[in-house]
């Protein structure tokens, strides 16, 4: 899958990471190994110019500044880049912080492993596991039905605590459950459970090939199935949890993710549970800390630079063209450079004679993106919402949201925040911005920011005030932000700055190894093939780690290589793997396999 399995653990290498004396102790370590090997010790440690100052930018810094390389990130706008979060302008008053938003929130399943393993490495005052420490896990998530009762799901894990619920709210959970129960036949079910066997007891081969090519829709069959069947296996397990489309999304990666996060419920292969959030806004409770230890570690930003082009000639990229704050252009050189920017803006900047140089690179332009932005409501009553995400199955935008303040416990949300009236931010994910909505029968791209924003929150109340309950009341609602990368929706041209690579049947063959055929050229970012088929944060991180591997093979640096751990895969089912790579050499379907 283009992921470099080096088997030397991160702890050979930075056992005490979480002080910053022993890091720096490593680093200088390391800055002699490189230097050494890649340079013979007498010209200093190589440069490296890393492209962009997302979680694979700053990931790739991290583990280069670790080994004694000289770093410069250029970022264009700010540093985090997807996962950051921001503040809303001109919302502070009496001295308290601007109100938090972000592009979308946070998720941090257990399914992950490199990007807890970084944020072991940032130190984080008072937490002996560094930014790792600032992760909690809600107890339960629900899907919200539209004028039905709510399927309320709880989520165990070793030290949960059940969410304390009154007896009107068991009653409708149970009732919940058991309409849920009604409305997808038995047999339906136990369809839906013998496609998870075929997937599970696929070789390789058959995942790689007939899988990839074929739509988790067409593969759990659901255009013949209930509307309760669509509804929550295929349309909520994707379109809201996978963030892709059911219609179009390649079996391969929907039933990879889902694998990984049945695994991880069942405690195999997990760093920890299977919900996980920070404990305050984003850039408190990681991205900052990040960046100044990144400093301390020697690496150089450069904020509002942005990159035009990768100039290639004699066979290496000889400087990248990057316009400064001031828009002037100039051409900036490195020994070596890494882009790490997101897809839709990284091939923009590869011309015509590096793409002929690694035909990789050129594949990237059939890969695809699609919107997927968060709005933030803030409320001044805190609404009677589940302890964790939600999920509206039957909304038209495919909405997922989260009530923050009750998972921040150091912040006192009216205190630290905003105007002093507001106590919470209800934050919300539109996943789908190309079907009409309830109030305007508008996409959410041809309404304004206005209407997106009351769209949304009538798509909400249509989900959560539906079965004599009021949940959310429009005299609580004190403002809105939708992100900044959203422009000219309700005209013609809109625009996203912020997209999110898609995974259409045939995209994992289109996907990019991070070691290119160009030797000081490297890649990294979400769209990177690794092990984890999907675009998220642990892809950028996993993808960074095999830049950064690959540059140091490049060099033939000593320098210890980051560890790129992969998805779990349960020895026990290995054998049936085998044995379903000799029926499909045959031409053979899986032995589960019943069409």
């Amino acid at each position: 899958m283009g992921m470099d399995r080096v088997g030397s653990t991160r702890r050979t290498f930075m056992a005490g990471a979480a002080a910053v004396g022993g890091a720096t102790a490593l680093t200088t370590a390391g800055m002699a190994a490189t230097a050494s090997a890649a340079d013979g010790g007498a010209q200093g440690p190589q440069s490296v110019a890393v492209l962009g100052g997302g979680v694979a930018g700053l990931t790739a810094a991290h583990e280069l500044a670790e080994r004694g390389l000289k770093v410069t990130v250029y970022e264009r706008r700010a540093l985090g880049g997807k996962a950051r979060s921001m503040d809303v302008p001109d919302s502070a008053k009496g001295g308290r912080r601007p109100l938090p938003a972000e592009h979308g929130f946070r998720f941090i399943p257990g399914i992950y492993h490199n990007l807890p393993d970084t944020m072991r490495r940032i130190p984080f005052p008072g937490n002996a596991g560094g930014v790792w420490d600032n992760l909690v896990a809600p107890p339960e998530m629900s899907f919200a039905r539209t004028g039905r009762e709510d399927l309320r799901i709880p989520l165990p894990w070793p030290g949960h605590k059940p969410a304390e619920l009154t007896l009107d709210e068991i009653r409708r959970a149970l009732t919940a459950a058991l309409d849920t129960l009604k409305g997808i036949p038995a047999h339906e079910a136990a369809y839906f459970v013998n496609r998870g066997l075929v997937f599970l007891t696929s070789c390789d081969e058959r995942r790689d090939g007939t899988w990839e090519r074929t739509p988790w829709w067409e593969f759990i069959r659901a255009e013949r199935m209930s509307y309760d069947y669509q509804r929550i296996l295929a349309v909520g397990l994707t379109r809201n949890i996978v963030a892709t489309k059911a219609e179009e999304a390649s079996t391969r990666t929907v039933a990879t993710l889902l694998e990984a996060f049945v695994f991880n419920a069942l405690g195999r292969g997990a760093d920890g549970p299977l919900d996980r959030i920070l404990n305050a806004p984003t850039n408190e409770a990681w991205i900052d800390p990040w960046v100044e230890h990144l400093k301390k570690l020697g690496v150089e930003f450069r904020i509002g630079w942005t990159v035009r082009e990768v100039k290639y000639g004699s066979g290496r990229v000889t400087a990248a063209v990057i316009e400064d704050p001031q828009g002037l252009r100039q051409s900036v050189t490195a020994d070596h450079y890494v882009s790490a920017m997101p897809v839709e803006h990284a091939r923009r900047t590869w011309g015509a004679e590096l793409r002929a140089a690694d035909p990789q690179l050129a594949r990237c332009d059939k890969l695809e993106t699609d919107w997927m932005t968060g709005i933030q409501f803030y409320l001044t009553e805190r609404a009677p919402l589940l302890n964790g995400h939600l999920n509206c199955i039957d909304s038209p935008w495919s909405l997922t949201a989260i009530q923050q303040a009750g998972h921040w416990p150091s912040r006192d949300f009216p205190a630290d925040y905003g105007d002093g009236t507001v106590v919470d931010c209800l934050s919300v994910d539109i996943s789908e911005w190309d079907k009409p909505g309830v109030l305007y029968g508008k996409t959410a791209k041809q309404c304004t920011r206005t209407e997106v924003a009351r769209e949304v929150w009538a798509q909400l109340k249509a989900s959560l005030n539906d079965t004599g309950r009021t949940v959310l009341k429009d005299s609580a609602l004190h403002s809105w932000f939708l992100d900044p990368g959203v422009d000219g929706i309700g005209t013609p041209n809109p625009t996203n700055e912020d997209q999110l690579l898609i995974h259409p049947v045939g995209t994992f063959h289109n996907r990019p190894k991070a070691a290119t055929q160009i030797p000081n050229f490297f890649l990294a970012g979400d769209y990177v093939a690794v092990d984890i088929d999907l675009a998220t944060m642990e892809g950028a991180n996993a993808s960074a780690r095999a830049a950064v591997n690959a540059l140091l093979d490049r060099t033939g640096s000593t320098a210890a290589r980051c560890t790129v751990k992969p998805l779990f895969r349960a020895p026990e089912v290995e054998l049936m793997k085998r044995h379903d790579r000799t029926r499909y050499r045959l031409g053979l379907r899986n032995a589960f396999d019943l069409g």
